[in-house]
């Protein structure tokens, strides 16, 4: 089994969003369960509102429910301290976190990356505005002059997301054209960690 944890140092990045879409993603690999873990229950109640395409437990049952599953994404709560955001990195495959392209995301992201030393990590920029501003080019440049790994791929901002998470719904599955973009990106961010994970 391959084990994928969405964590991030402050709220409102799109660390839910991310753990449900890459849940998607892995679905169409294999057996996929989703952990949600963020007090929160975001992922629970997306899927109540809905349907979605893997299995979503708590913590609390997920013992019991992930092991014949190939792949499991871990929706962690927001803002770990350096001691559980090492365990963390110790208890997966790789750790994926999302981060917004805004000045003030670029401190804690490079502290986060100090505290994790070499563990398996990757930097995700979330939510970057539509072109033309190059706010998600910049913090990824930024990131990487600061010694932390970038996946290469970017998840954008749109009103889609929250349009799926009201329809307890990926965003694939949300019948209007230009959403299908949004969706791309976490087919493209899902092949980058098949990649990773080879």
């Amino acid at each position: 089994m391959k084990i994928i944890t969405v964590t991030g140092y402050k709220g409102g990045v799109g660390k839910s969003t991310t753990a449900i879409h890459l849940a998607t993603f892995f679905s169409e690999k294999g057996k996929t369960i989703l952990v949600d873990g963020d007090p929160n229950r975001t992922a629970i109640a997306w899927a109540d509102r809905g349907s979605v395409p893997f299995t979503v437990a708590d913590e609390r049952q997920a013992m019991k429910m992930i092991r014949d599953s190939e792949y499991a994404v871990i929706d962690t709560p927001a803002r770990p301290n350096t001691d559980d955001l090492k365990e963390l990195a110790k208890g997966c495959d790789l750790l994926v976190l999302p981060t917004s392209p805004d000045v003030l995301s670029l401190q804690p992201m490079l502290e986060t990356a100090r505290d994790l030393g070499d563990a398996n990590y990757r930097a995700l920029i979330a939510i970057i505005p539509p072109k033309p501003s190059r706010e998600g080019e910049l913090m990824q440049k930024e990131l990487e002059d600061g010694g932390v790994p970038v996946f290469t791929t970017m998840v954008r901002r749109t009103v889609g997301f929250p349009k799926a998470a009201l329809a307890g719904v990926p965003i694939r599955d949300i019948n209007e054209p230009r959403f299908k973009e949004a969706w791309k990106d976490y087919v493209s961010l899902g092949n980058e960690i098949l990649e990773i994970l080879k």
